[in-house]
C-alpha cells in the first residue's frame, strides 16, 4: 500500500447482550503522504452498511468492496486525495462466543445466566469489531463512546471522560483519548463489573464480576508492586492514569496486555482462600509481572513487525519472573524459570519442526502451541544467557535506552542489539542474530586431553541430522580442584570447535556452570560424568547444575545417544536429593520413560521413582508444613501422584484417605487438593465420578474447577473414562474442554484408547478454540499413537491435504511421536 497512517479512530459501539448483535461507527482520520484513491483497510466478520468520505466540510459516499479471504474492505475515493482526511463507516457484527473479536462471557449471578461482552484483538482479531489497519506498526490513537444498559459498567484503556444517561433505559459512556497505540492493544468490554482500588499516583483497579472482589486483593496488590518495579527498572512512568486487572470467565489464552486494561482468567487473578495453592499464587503473581511488563514492551514500545513478536513475549517472560523473585526471594523463583521456561524451550526446540525465534516472513504470526514454546520461552531464556554475557547493570541500562529511545513507536531487534553493544561495548549482534535468526540450538561436546578441554559443537535434536549449524556459545565451565577449591573459566565459541586451558590440578569440571546457557552438554569419556556424579551426590555441585546434569543426560537418551538404562543408572547419585528443581525434573523424565517404554524397562523406570520418591516423601512428609519452602509445597503436590503412579501402596493410601474425607465434606490442605483428586480418581469408581460432577457444579473458584478437570482424566476404570470423555464435549465450557483430555493422554489406563476416541470425535474436537484444540492433538499424537504409528500418519497425512488448521502442531506431534517410538525400540533392546 501506498504511504498511508491512520491518526485516530472515533468509534460508536452498541452492543445487544440479548441477541448478541452490536452496531457501530468509526470515524478514521487518514494521513496520506502521497495522492491515493483508494483505502484498503482489515474487516472480518462485519457488515458494513455505508461509507463516507469528508470532502469541503461534508460526506461523500463511497463505493467498496470485501474480500472475505483477505480480510480487507477497499474503499474507492471520488479521487485523489492528499494529506489528513477521514473515513467514516457504518457496520454490524456479531457478539461471537469464539473468544475472539469482540465476544461474550457466560457467567451465573443470584441463580440466573448472564453474559459479559469483551474483545480479545491480538493478534489480528481488532477487524471483528471494526474496520481499520490491523498491523502492529500502524499505530495511532482511540476515542471510544458506548451506548449501555443504565445498570452495566464499561471500561476501556483509558478512565471514563463522561457518562450521560439517554432513554429507553440506556447510557453512553465516553473515554479520554488513548496514548499512540496499536490496533491489538484497544479494549472495551461491558458488563455488571465491581471494582476494588488501589489509590496512587496512578490509579490501579481489580475489576470482578459479582460476588467475586473480595478474591482480588492478593493480585490487586502485587499488581502495585509489579507497577513500581517496571518504573523503577526501565526508568520511564506508566504513562496512563489508571490500570484495570479485569478478570473474565471465559477466555482462550491466560492473559492480555492491553494497555491500561489488562485481561486474565480468573484463576490467574483471583485468589481463592484455601483453595489455592501455592503454585497457584506463584502463578498469579508470575502472569500479573508479565501482562505489567508489557505495559512498557509490547504498548510503549510495539515490534514494527510480527517477526518481531518476540521483544513484546520474551521480555515480559524473562521479567514476569524477575519481578516475583524482586519480592519473593525465598521462593526460588528462578529454578521455577528453568524448569517451566528453559527446560520446556530445550525440549521443544530439539525437533526438526522448529522455527527460530524471530520467525521469518512475519505477516500474520499467531501465537499457538508451536510457536509459543519458543517466542516466550526460549526468548526469555536468550535474555537470561545475554544477561549473563554483558552483566547486570549493561543489560538494565541497555533496555531503558531502549525504550526511552523508541517510545510510543516501533522497533526491531537490531535496535536492541544496538542498545546493548552501545553500554556493554561488547559485540552483542553477531551472537544475538546467532541464536534469534535461526532455529535450533547446540550440543556442545565436550572431551578432556589432558590440561586442555576440547569443546565441538553441533545442532541438537532428537532425530538424525546434517545440520552445519553454528552458534556464537558463551560457555562457562565450573572446575573443581583437588584442594577442594572451585574456578570459573568462560570462553566464547565463534566456531566449531574450541578449547579451553584448565591446568593439571582439576578432579572434575561442569560445562554451562550455572546453566545460563541455551543448550546441551554431551560428555564425552564416562569416568568424567561419573565424577560429577559423584559431586551430585555429595550436593557440591548446585541444585541448577545437579538439574542441568541429568537433564541433558536424559535429553541423549530421547537423541538415541545414551541408553535409558545410562540414565536410570546416573539417578542413583541422587538418592538423597532434596532440591526442588532436579527432583520435579527426575520426575517428569521418568514419567515420560514409563509412558513411552513398555515391558521391563517401564517397570525399572517405575521402580526407580517408587524408591525415590517414597524416600523423598519421607523426608519433607505428605503433609504440608506453615514453614516450609516454598518449592517442597510445590514439589510435593507433583510427587504424591507421581510415586501413586509408579506403585507406591504407602502414599496411595495416604492419599486415598484424603480424598474420603473430602468426599465426606472435610477439608484438605490446598498444597495437596490436587495431587488428592488425582489419585482419587485413578483410584475411583462411580461414587467418585458423581461427586466430581457435584463439586464442577456448585465450585465458585476456577482453580478448583480446573483441579476437578484434570482429574476426570485420570480414572482407570474404562467406562468412567468414556463417562468422562462423554462429560468433557456435553457439559464442560469451550474455555476448559482441554484440561481433561490433555490429562487422559499421560494416562497409561487411558491413552491406548485415546486415539481411536479422537478420530470419533475430531469434528467436534475442531470447534475448540483454535489453541485448545492444538493442545489436544499435541498431546493425544506423541504417546497415544505408540503402537499404531503407521495409521497415525497416515491420517494426518490426509487431514493435512484437507484442511489448514493446525498444521504446525501436528507435523511437531507427529515428530514427537517418532521419537518416542525410537526410544520404546531401544528400551526393548537394552
Amino acid at each position: 500500500m501506498k504511504q498511508i497512517k491512520p491518526v485516530n479512530y472515533n468509534i460508536h459501539i452498541e452492543p445487544n447482550l440479548e441477541n448478541f448483535k452490536f452496531s457501530g461507527n468509526v470515524d478514521i482520520l487518514i494521513n496520506a503522504l502521497e495522492p491515493v484513491d483508494s483505502v484498503s483497510l482489515n474487516i472480518l466478520d462485519l457488515a458494513v452498511w455505508n461509507c463516507k468520505v469528508r470532502i469541503d466540510g461534508g460526506f461523500v459516499d463511497c463505493s467498496f468492496s470485501v474480500n472475505p479471504v483477505k480480510e480487507e474492505i477497499k474503499i474507492s475515493l471520488p479521487g485523489e486525495i492528499t494529506g489528513r482526511f477521514t473515513l467514516k463507516i457504518d457496520y454490524v457484527g456479531e457478539i461471537n462466543d469464539r473468544m475472539a473479536g469482540f465476544y461474550r462471557s457466560r457467567y451465573t449471578s443470584g441463580g440466573k445466566e448472564k453474559f459479559i461482552a469483551v474483545t480479545q484483538f491480538e493478534e489480528s482479531d481488532a477487524r471483528r469489531a471494526f474496520p481499520c489497519f490491523d498491523h502492529p506498526v500502524k499505530k495511532a490513537t482511540f476515542d471510544l463512546e458506548m451506548v449501555i444498559d443504565k445498570e452495566l459498567t464499561a471500561i476501556s484503556n483509558c478512565p471514563v471522560k463522561k457518562e450521560l444517561r439517554i432513554d429507553n433505559g440506556k447510557k453512553i459512556v465516553k473515554f479520554l483519548q488513548t496514548p499512540r497505540m496499536s490496533t491489538y492493544l484497544f479494549f472495551f468490554c461491558v458488563g455488571e463489573f465491581n471494582f476494588l482500588d488501589d489509590a496512587g499516583e496512578v490509579l490501579v483497579r481489580a475489576a470482578t464480576l459479582p460476588g467475586m472482589l473480595k478474591y482480588a486483593g492478593f493480585g490487586l496488590e502485587f499488581g502495585r508492586k509489579s507497577l513500581e518495579f517496571c518504573e523503577e527498572y526501565y526508568g520511564i512512568k506508566y504513562p496512563l492514569p489508571k490500570l484495570d486487572l479485569i478478570s473474565i470467565p471465559d477466555f482462550a489464552f491466560g492473559a492480555m496486555e492491553n494497555w491500561g486494561a489488562i485481561t486474565f482468567r480468573e484463576n490467574l487473578l483471583l485468589h481463592y482462600p484455601g483453595i489455592t495453592s501455592k503454585a497457584g499464587e506463584e502463578r498469579i503473581c508470575e502472569v500479573i509481572a508479565h501482562e505489567i511488563v508489557h505495559q512498557w514492551f509490547g504498548n510503549l514500545v510495539t515490534p514494527s513487525d510480527w517477526k518481531y513478536l518476540w521483544l513484546n513475549e520474551s521480555f515480559a517472560t524473562y521479567f514476569g519472573f524477575g519481578i516475583v523473585d524482586k519480592y519473593y526471594p525465598e521462593w526460588d523463583i528462578w529454578e521455577q524459570f528453568l524448569y517451566t521456561q528453559t527446560g520446556a524451550a530445550l525440549n521443544r526446540d530439539a525437533l526438526h519442526e522448529t522455527i527460530p525465534i524471530e520467525i521469518p516472513g512475519g505477516e500474520h504470526i499467531v501465537i499457538n502451541s508451536s510457536t509459543a514454546p519458543i517466542i516466550y520461552n526460549k526468548g526469555g531464556s536468550i535474555l537470561r544467557q545475554v544477561k549473563a554475557y554483558i552483566g547486570d547493570e549493561n543489560f538494565k541500562q541497555g533496555l531503558k535506552n531502549y525504550l526511552q529511545k523508541h517510545e510510543y513507536d516501533c522497533a526491531s531487534s537490531r535496535h536492541l542489539w544496538e542498545s546493548f553493544e552501545e553500554v556493554s561495548k561488547k559485540s552483542v549482534t553477531g551472537m544475538m542474530k546467532s541464536w534469534i535468526e535461526q532455529k535450533g540450538f547446540p550440543l556442545v561436546d565436550v572431551n578432556r586431553e589432558g590440561d586442555r578441554l576440547i569443546l565441538s559443537q553441533k545442532r541438537f535434536t532428537c532425530l538424525p541430522n546434517e545440520s552445519n549449524q553454528e552458534w556464537l556459545v558463551p560457555v562457562t565451565i565450573r572446575l573443581f580442584l583437588n584442594d577442594g577449591r572451585t574456578e570459573s573459566v568462560s570462553t566464547l565459541m565463534e566456531g566449531k570447535d574450541a578449547s579451553v586451558d584448565i591446568g593439571n590440578d582439576v578432579l572434575a569440571y561442569k560445562v554451562n556452570d550455572g546453566q545460563t546457557g541455551f543448550y546441551r552438554v554431551s560428555y564425552k569419556e564416562c569416568k568424567d560424568l561419573q565424577k560429577l556424579g559423584e559431586l551430585v551426590s555429595d550436593k557440591r555441585l548446585s541444585p541448577v547444575d545437579r538439574w542441568g546434569l541429568q537433564d541433558d543426560l536424559y535429553a541423549l537418551v530421547k537423541k538415541g545417544a545414551a541408553s535409558i538404562d545410562n540414565y536410570l543408572d546416573f539417578i542413583s547419585f541422587y538418592k538423597t536429593e532434596d532440591a526442588f528443581l532436579s527432583l520435579i525434573s527426575i520426575a517428569d523424565n521418568l514419567w515420560h520413560a514409563y509412558l513411552v517404554m513398555d515391558g521391563a524397562t517401564r517397570e525399572k523406570a517405575a521402580l526407580t521413582g517408587k524408591l525415590l520418591f517414597e524416600n523423598v516423601l519421607l523426608h519433607i512428609g505428605c503433609v504440608p508444613d506453615p514453614n516450609e519452602k516454598h518449592t517442597i509445597s510445590i514439589l510435593r503436590e507433583h510427587i504424591i501422584l507421581s510415586a501413586v503412579e509408579f506403585g507406591s501402596e504407602d502414599i496411595r493410601d495416604f492419599a486415598l484417605d484424603k480424598f474420603e474425607s473430602m468426599m465426606h465434606g472435610k477439608t484438605v490442605h490446598q498444597d495437596i487438593i490436587k495431587s488428592i483428586m488425582q489419585v482419587g480418581a485413578l483410584n475411583g469408581d462411580r461414587t467418585a465420578f458423581d461427586w466430581f460432577e457435584n463439586m464442577l457444579d456448585l465450585s465458585e473458584s476456577e482453580h478448583e474447577r480446573i483441579n476437578i478437570l484434570a482429574a476426570l482424566g485420570h480414572f482407570k476404570d474404562m467406562k468412567l473414562i468414556e463417562k468422562s470423555q462423554q462429560y468433557v464435549l456435553e457439559k464442560v465450557p469451550y474455555r476448559n474442554k482441554f484440561v481433561p483430555i490433555v490429562s487422559m493422554s499421560a494416562n497409561p489406563y487411558a491413552f491406548p484408547t485415546l486415539w481411536d476416541w479422537y478420530k470419533s470425535h475430531v469434528n467436534e474436537l475442531e470447534q475448540f478454540h483454535p489453541l485448545h484444540y492444538e493442545r489436544v492433538i499435541g498431546a493425544v499424537i506423541p504417546v497415544c499413537g505408540l503402537g499404531k504409528e503407521d495409521e497415525v500418519r497416515d491420517f494426518f497425512q490426509d487431514y493435512m491435504g484437507r484442511k489448514e488448521i493446525a498444521k504446525d502442531v501436528i507435523k511437531l506431534s507427529l515428530e514427537k511421536m517418532e521419537i518416542n517410538s525410537r526410544m520404546r525400540k531401544a528400551g526393548r533392546i537394552t
